[in-house]
């Protein structure tokens, strides 16, 4: 099992934040473009709620796959947390939380728990291959999201 974490200072406030990051239209513009990722099933445009479900589908190492996730935890504007329904995954758990450092930004925070399935070739895939992979699919995400974020809030 594999847990990440990331954070990022974000110049908008608090709810501003939390709101942009459950939206599924903005997750789908703000993931890397050619995994050309996007909602099929379940809430698949807007902000997602409590108990909600959505399926993506993206390519991701040539394969095109689906992830099926639900919210079981949501106390905005301070964190949602989503879990893996079904996927390839043998587990997967995406913790976002959001503190106001002051009025006009936000720290996000994002903690990534996953396992892979197959056991010792599983593992050997978590450590040496998904790791970086899931950090670096964190990272942009989380960069392209400030970057929108910040454009749209100063543009107000």
């Amino acid at each position: 099992m594999i847990m990440l974490q990331t954070e990022i200072e974000i110049k908008v406030p608090l709810e501003c934040c939390f709101d942009l990051a459950r939206n599924i239209d903005i997750h789908m513009q703000t993931v890397w473009k050619f995994t050309k990722e996007r909602a099929i099933a379940g809430r698949t445009t807007g902000m997602i709620e409590d108990g909600e479900h959505v399926t993506f589908e993206a390519t991701h190492f040539l394969i095109r796959q689906q992830l099926r996730s639900k919210i079981v935890e949501f106390h905005r504007p301070f964190i949602f947390v989503d879990q893996m329904v079904s996927g390839a995954f043998k587990t997967l758990r995406h913790s976002h939380t959001f503190t106001a450092v002051n009025h006009s930004t936000t720290l996000m925070k994002d903690e990534l728990i996953f396992e892979a399935p197959y056991g010792f070739v599983g593992r050997f895939v978590e450590v040496f291959i998904l790791k970086r992979y899931m950090r670096s699919f964190l990272n942009h995400r989380n960069k392209q999201l400030k970057l929108l974020a910040e454009r749209t809030y100063n543009y107000i």
